[in-house]
């Protein structure tokens, strides 16, 4: 039975491979798990489970109960029920249920209700992507047909033709956008909308989860600037949010909005039976630490559902490790009897025209496997996948589930494999099992109070409405504010408000997603130019400088040139078989200590720090092997932002006290120690390990013999997202897990999975970091002499 409204019509699909060919692959990795230190660390078995019903609410009309009926569709899911119940009685609702639950009908059945009866009223669906937005969209349509109601539902977003814009401004009931849209395409015109605004009745947020760190906190701060548009034309919005499944749901959609909300968790939704393998690739090296590969483990994984007939979906958690994936898998393809166009890629950076296609081909199952970065990770649907294969751990409990949703949305069995990296993270998850399966998912934290975020949107709402003196944006008052942005040329007080007086546009000065709103377009010059992807700038840097080797769609593309001012890089088709990896170095200044406190002869600090990162080169590996085959120097614009950081400072005096190892050997040490504490400072934090930076910086007090190095773990956002406070308070807490950490770690020197490669951190490096922790923490054994502890 089909409870998601408006799905289309499965029946035509290829046939689901058989449940033996499932049943295959399930038992080789149950047989690999009995076997001595077996690669297999732990098979999770979910079991299958049956859905818990309600009878149809007697408010639904009796047009849109037919049209359910004629879906299959007589009763509901518990949680459904409950979510229509809230909504009618006029609360804000938050709903809480795992991947393929149904949740789309939770807030198109109280929204196709009203629009029924009401046809002036209105309703906006916000969707993190494009993409999402135009598969909810078809998922809306077939059941309007289906009631043949005149209710219009459009997408409005950067894709939408100029000439269709006034047309969905005037006609449309419900419009699909994302936030990005809503930000500079819709608030900033909002009197052409005005109409719409007027008789705004509900608010759908989709996939809140997705909204955390740097993207939550400016939606935070779009949602005050659109609340303060509705109250404008005298409208106030109900919100109805739906996330997967987060710890904080309510308070983050609190956090969000800045209403109070019900909350619908839980889950009547049956549940196909599903099976999680966590892989741990071999050691090959014992002494060094080094395992094999995680991207050619991933490769072999993948292939062992695609051999025996399953549809895969095989998720990296960057462009490149994509694209070597693409790459391998077509290769493996093209030496047996599976097609290698059967093998897609699929990720940001793929003109939308190419992804559609994608899209369409894994639910006609026309395509046997995808590799995708997390833009499939959503509710896109893409169709009934058979399995999941993880190159790597996606950061989080929540994204690891989700991405493991994707397979068996049909409640058919199906399996999931997360193959592990030798990154710390990695590590420490899949060999602690328990803490994975036994916890409960992330909190999702935002901080709207950033100031770089909040003065942003203070523009926005200054260049969309006045500011009155009395006026409040979220809990602040904006009298200081205002004073700033006058003196800085924006506002001009006037008959009791503040009014835009700047000649620009700034909803175009601030991205919602990342530091700078610049993209580059990547253009193929190989024959006639033409433009073949779009890539944010952060990644563009790394990725698109000169004499990169840029791949796509498993092909190989040589820059040519990298025009940073026009911000275009030019490309030739080549064939080789390296591809590049780009070197950075980053320093850090402080600008501001907030609290510092004595730890055992150090210190522990949290401030506002200035960062200032350069691709200064990059090294050419070769495919397969990895081996490292050639580097390159490059002298690209240096990137400059002011942050907040928490950091431990390690006077002479207290390095002193290893008097064992050299001042090259202490530096070092420092270098991994730091490795080790951003591992578990996101898993105390809950964050993804990308959202801290790590930095050593050295303070030279007389020559290298004294030198006194600051070690930094600094939010990677201009202006912070509010990570270094909570690291500053635990502190105790980090230095006693990352000691734990290091303890049991099997390697003898320091491995990727610790303080890092010995390669790295020196022969030594592992025994310094350990040291260090001990001498933090106050618990080095002083009857045990230097040089014997060394040993």
């Amino acid at each position: 039975m089909n409870l998601s409204l408006g799905f289309p019509d499965f029946s035509k699909e290829l046939a689901v491979a058989p449940r033996e060919s499932l049943d295959a692959v399930v038992s080789y990795f149950r047989a690999a798990h009995k076997e001595p230190d077996s690669a297999v660390r732990a098979i999770h078995h979910q079991p299958a489970s049956e859905g818990e019903f309600a009878d149809m609410p007697a408010a639904v009309d009796a047009r849109l109960r037919a049209a359910l009926e004629m879906r299959g569709i007589e009763r509901l899911y518990t949680h459904q029920a409950d979510a229509f119940d809230q909504i009618q009685a006029g609360k804000h609702v938050v709903i809480v249920t795992p991947t393929a639950s149904g949740k789309t009908l939770c807030y198109n059945l109280p929204v196709l209700n009203l629009l029924l009866n009401d046809d002036g009223a209105r309703a906006m669906y916000l969707f993190p992507t494009k993409a999402l937005a135009e598969d909810q969209l078809h998922e809306f349509q077939g059941a309007v047909e289906q009631m043949g109601s005149e209710i219009r539902a459009f997408t409005y977003d950067g894709d939408t033709p100029q000439d269709a814009r006034r047309a969905i401004r005037s006609r449309a009931n419900v419009v699909l956008t994302n936030p990005d849209m809503l930000h500079s395409g819709i608030l900033p015109h909002h009197t052409r909308w005005a109409r719409y605004f007027e008789n705004l009745r509900y608010i759908v947020i989709d996939e809140l989860h997705y909204y955390r760190g740097v993207y939550g906190s400016h939606l935070a701060n779009l949602l005050r600037r659109l609340r303060r548009i509705c109250e404008f034309y005298n409208s106030k919005p109900q919100f109805i949010c739906c996330s997967a499944t987060i710890a904080n749901p309510r308070e983050l959609a609190e956090a969000l909005t800045g209403e109070p909300f019900e909350l619908v968790e839980r889950n009547g939704a049956p549940r196909g039976e599903k099976f999680f393998i966590f892989y741990n690739p071999p050691v090959v090296n014992r002494q060094l630490g080094i395992r094999r590969s995680y991207i050619a483990e991933t490769r072999r994984m993948a292939l062992k559902f695609i051999e025996n007939n399953l549809q895969t979906l095989v998720f990296a958690n960057n462009r490149l490790a994509t694209e070597i994936l693409v790459t391998y898998l077509k290769d493996a393809c093209d030496k047996g009897p599976i097609p290698s166009d059967t093998v897609r890629g699929y990720r940001g950076g793929y003109l939308p025209r190419e992804r559609r296609e994608i899209e369409q081909s894994l639910r006609a199952g026309k395509i046997r496997a995808v590799v995708a970065t997390n833009a499939l990770e959503l509710g896109i649907d893409i169709g009934s996948l058979d399995a999941v294969v993880m190159a790597g751990y996606p950061g989080t409990i929540a994204s690891s589930w989700q991405r493991a949703g994707r397979a068996g949305r049909r409640q058919t069995t199906s399996a999931a494999v997360m193959v592990a990296s030798s990154a710390p993270l990695d590590q420490y998850i899949v060999e602690h099992p328990d803490y994975f399966f036994g916890r409960s998912p992330e909190h999702a934290y935002i901080n709207p109070e950033n100031l770089e975020i909040f003065l942003a949107h203070v523009k926005c709402a200054a260049f969309e409405l006045p500011l009155r003196d009395d006026e409040k944006f979220g809990r602040h008052d904006l009298a200081e504010i205002c004073r700033f942005l006058e003196e800085s040329g924006f506002l001009h007080h006037s008959a009791n408000a503040w009014h835009w007086t700047s000649d620009t546009y700034p909803a175009d000065a601030t991205s919602l997603r990342s530091v700078t709103s610049d993209n580059f377009v990547v253009i193929d010059i190989t024959g006639e130019a033409k433009v073949i992807a779009e890539v944010s700038f952060p990644t563009a840097l790394t990725t698109l400088h000169e004499k990169a080797i840029y791949l796509h769609e498993a092909r190989q593309f040589h820059v040519e040139r990298f025009d940073y001012d026009e911000r275009k890089a030019y490309v030739k088709s080549v064939d080789c078989d390296y591809y590049t990896d780009a070197i950075d170095y980053t320093q850090v200044k402080v600008l501001e200590e907030f609290e510092g406190d004595a730890l055992n002869g150090a210190r522990r600090l949290h401030g506002d720090v200035r960062v200032t990162r350069q691709i200064v080169g990059f090294k050419k590996i070769k495919f397969y092997t990895n081996e490292n085959v050639g580097a390159g120097k490059l002298n690209m614009p240096e990137q400059e932002m002011h942050t907040t950081a928490f950091w431990l400072h390690f006077p002479a005096a207290f390095l002193a006290r290893l008097s064992e190892f050299t001042p090259t050997e202490k530096q070092s040490g420092i270098s991994g120690l730091g490795n080790a504490l951003r591992t578990v400072a996101s898993l105390l934090l809950m964050c993804d390990p990308r959202d801290l930076g790590v930095a050593l910086s050295e303070e030279i007090a007389g020559g290298l013999e004294s030198f006194e190095p600051n070690l930094y773990l600094y939010d990677s956002y201009p202006g912070g997202i509010g990570q270094s406070a909570p690291l500053y308070r635990l502190a105790p807490e980090l230095l006693r897990q990352t000691d734990g950490l290091l303890s049991a770690c099997a390697c003898e020197a320091g491995c990727p999975s610790c303080v890092g490669p010995t390669g790295e951190t020196g022969e030594r490096g592992k025994l310094v970091a350990a040291r260090l922790l001990a001498e933090l923490r106050g618990t080095v054994d002083r009857s045990v002499s230097p040089v014997n502890a060394a040993d």
